[in-house]
């Protein structure tokens, strides 16, 4: 092999890979290189190596790209939560911008991509309204709480993220000191023993209602009641509650919440549309962006108020919502029960009747409910998992034949298949449009526009 582990290499970056990474070569073999950017020289040692590619860790920056910047975060290099802090913000929009158009040309094989140019953020800094922050010890035995380091369960102790709503500093603080006082244990992933796993937080960005839950390894947090006097005291506290996850996995919610004080939930807004947020919710982390991506799946939708809309992969009916001020019905699908409640009683607090949620999976239920009942739909929007859709609901798509597919993707990769697998089958790929939803790091979102072939609109 050319190269071996532990080898020194000097190269140059020429690129940016899917997660962020620096992408150079050593005499044609590609390395991949952490917080490494196109245009600087750097020294790295080799770490892995397979047969036709390989990783390195950077040991020097020999010369500077000049889109590299010093990051706000003095960790930035160390945690996993932010890949790309390093890059000037305009670059990351940049990349992001040709990650989109570079998957549909590639894997989808569009070779007229209508793209638009990029929604960035006018501040890319504290946009995060949830965070989960893994509980443990160092070597030392000092109680660490942060984010994994990239790759590994190695916790990076936080006592500052730039990236987190502000009021999480003070949140992390309190626990802290509790922890300390009460020597309270916390989850050993080895032993399997301990209590706290982790510590989830959601501040609403519009309301300022906080909640904590704390995640724990058993049925009680000893001395509970002093930790739930202290938080309740910070202003805009709304919901404490714990949540019960005592499994062997690497999933950080259990299923039962137990309510320590206030409310089950906390409320927040996106646009005009009010929200009910659990501990077990999914809801956008980041709602400033979140108001751009939803007005844009409207404005490509573009409803009149006759039109029927299925929302696949709803939630807790986000986007439904949305589309329900100017559609005549939209019917929501979501596998997760807990979803579904979530999404009617939220049609309820804005008092939205033309809103129906059904409990499944998509393919299933989409199928099912137009066969048996023969419910069209003029508007199809898709919000799926990183996997992308099924291809059996892309086939009940392509039977349903709806005017238009609105599509929202977290992955441009599966994207792209999806949009290849839709275009072959009679669609016409109309509108593109890149998201920054995630600002600092390698993932962006994208909205997609379709429509059947030959349709005109109205």
């Amino acid at each position: 092999m050319l190269i071996n582990k532990n080898d020194e290499l000097i190269i140059e970056i020429e690129d940016i890979g899917s997660d962020g990474e620096g992408i150079g070569k050593y005499q044609g073999y590609t390395l991949f290189v952490k917080n490494a950017l196109p245009g600087d020289k750097v020294r790295v040692k080799a770490m892995k190596c397979k047969k036709n590619y390989g990783y390195a860790r950077l040991v020097e920056v020999m010369e500077v790209s000049p889109h590299r910047v010093t990051p706000k975060c003095k960790i930035a290099d160390k945690c996993g939560g932010c890949s790309l802090m390093h890059l000037s913000y305009e670059r990351q929009l940049l990349y992001k911008q040709n990650k989109v158009k570079n998957c549909l040309e590639r894997i989808g094989g569009f070779t007229e991509v209508p793209l638009e140019p990029i929604i960035g953020m006018e501040e890319p800094y504290y946009y995060r309204n949830k965070a989960q922050f893994p509980v443990g010890k160092n070597k030392d035995g000092k109680v660490v709480i942060g984010f994994y380091a990239g790759g590994t369960h190695s916790i990076i102790d936080t006592g500052h993220c730039f990236i987190q709503a502000k009021g999480n500093d003070n949140l992390i603080k309190i626990i802290r000191l509790f922890i300390e006082k009460y020597d309270i244990s916390v989850y050993e992933e080895e032993k399997q023993k301990g209590v706290i796993r982790h510590i989830l937080t959601r501040i609403g960005y519009v309301t300022g209602e906080i909640m904590v839950c704390i995640v724990i390894n058993g049925n009680e947090l000893p001395h509970q009641d002093k930790l739930v006097q202290q938080l309740k005291e910070i202003p805009g506290m709304t919901s404490i509650s714990l949540n019960i996850n005592k499994a062997n996995t690497n999933v950080i919610l259990g299923d039962k919440v137990i309510n320590l004080w206030g409310q089950p939930f906390i409320t927040d807004y996106i646009g005009e549309i009010k929200y009910q947020i659990s501990p077990l919710s999914f809801y956008q982390v980041n709602p400033q962006q979140t108001k751009l991506l939803y007005e844009t799946a409207l404005e490509f939708a573009d409803l009149h108020g006759d039109e029927t809309v299925w929302d696949l992969y709803c939630g807790i009916g986000t986007i439904s919502l949305f589309l329900a001020c100017k559609a005549k019905m939209v019917y929501g699908v979501e596998i997760i029960p807990q979803a579904i409640e979530d999404a009617r009683r939220n049609a309820e607090i804005n008092q939205i009747t033309n809103a129906e949620f059904f409990v499944g999976a998509a393919e299933d239920i989409l199928p099912e409910k137009y066969k048996e009942n023969n419910i069209y739909a003029e508007v199809i929007v898709v919000d799926p998992p990183r996997k992308g859709c099924e291809e059996s609901l892309l086939d009940t798509i392509v039977t349903m034949a709806p005017k238009k597919v609105v599509y929202v993707s977290c992955d441009p990769a599966t994207l792209a298949r999806d949009l290849r697998y839709l275009c072959d089958r009679g669609y016409e790929l109309m509108k593109v449009q890149a998201v920054d939803q995630f600002a600092h790091t390698g993932h962006v979102e994208a909205i997609i526009l379709m429509t059947r072939s030959g349709y005109k609109g109205k």
